[in-house]
């Protein structure tokens, strides 16, 4: 009879001790879940000199400019980044504070490019899609000149004729003049923003070469 208490007793203390450490090896596995749970940058948010909100999935040279936020796919902010200002840098007294900021400025830009060649592909990407803003303004400014040459041909005619020029005719020339002067301007636009982009990429490719 004792000895049926004694294995009842081992064979009771031998449960409890399997579920401590089944219960141990799931407290252990929690933080495994949670990690794999952690929040992933989806987008990545700048304001520019006005205030206004620029949102887009990679970030850019004006990312790093400003200074951005990246946010989760429910648009949570999960980790800021503070404006890189070589401005700033080059005013610094001492020369360790800028060397220390060099080298801070050279790892996030390590981070948001790996290597010059992404920010090659990146400069790339950027500037084709410039280019295509700049073919399309071109293709609407081709179009508004022919419409032009037809108008004046018109208002040619009436001249010819002695006859008064309809109030219409009129209205559609200077919407045209109008609009030819708005796509000009936003060509102008695009061009400099072609040429000012690529020349903060070319910086950044050098400096990331120089890393390489």
């Amino acid at each position: 009879m004792n000895k049926r208490v004694k294995y009842a007793f081992y064979r009771n203390c031998l449960s409890v001790f399997i579920g401590i450490v089944s219960c141990g090896a799931l407290f252990l596995s929690s933080p495994t879940f949670a990690a794999n749970d952690a929040p992933k940058a989806v987008w990545y948010r700048y304001y520019d000199q006005h205030g206004i909100a620029n949102i887009s999935t990679s970030v850019t040279p004006a990312h790093i400019r400003h200074g951005y936020e990246a946010l989760d796919q429910n648009m949570q902010v999960i980790k800021r980044s503070h404006p890189y200002n070589s401005e700033t840098d080059l005013n610094q007294s001492s020369q360790r504070a800028l060397s220390a900021r060099y080298r801070e400025e050279d790892n996030k830009l390590k981070k948001a490019y790996s290597n010059s060649k992404t920010a090659v592909i990146k400069r790339d990407q950027a500037l084709l899609a410039i280019k295509k803003q700049m073919n399309y303004q071109q293709e609407q400014l081709n179009h508004l000149q022919q419409d032009k040459i037809l108008f004046k041909r018109q208002e040619m005619e009436y001249f010819r004729k002695g006859e008064k020029v309809p109030e219409r005719l009129k209205a559609l020339i200077e919407n045209n003049l109008t609009n030819i002067l708005k796509v000009k301007q936003t060509l102008e636009l695009l061009s400099k923003n072609y040429n000012h982009t690529n020349n903060e990429y070319e910086n950044i490719i050098e400096r990331l070469k120089k890393l390489e």
